[in-house]
């Protein structure tokens, strides 16, 4: 909620289009995650540069990992703090996923 409003509509599009198993011309590919569906979403506002990193890795849902200010000064490099984050997360959203999965062959 901290984002800019435009920003926030922006992600939230992007968002809507990939539950909707769709993928906004701005989504890329993260680096570094090979194929675990891990896509990032980025967008400029005149207060500065910001990213919506989610993945589609489970069909259970589309999980947001991180959503901050690009504050790096070093080109369009995601700090290592941000990588690490995302990656706990990412391992988070993995079990959250096989829980939904559990639930949904125990019904």
């Amino acid at each position: 909620m901290a984002l800019p409003a435009e920003v926030r509509r922006f992600f939230g599009y992007a968002l809507f289009l990939a539950q909707a198993g769709d993928q906004h011309d701005a989504a890329k590919v993260l680096k570094g995650f090979g194929s675990a569906g891990v896509l990032e979403v980025v967008e400029n506002d005149r207060s500065g540069t910001y990213r919506a990193v989610y993945t589609v890795k489970f069909k259970e849902a589309v999980y947001v990992l991180h959503c901050f200010q690009k504050k790096s000064t070093k080109g369009i490099t995601t700090s290592k703090e941000d990588i690490a984050i995302i990656r706990a997360r990412l391992k988070v959203a993995e079990a959250l996923a096989k829980d939904l999965r559990n639930e949904k062959t125990s019904h």
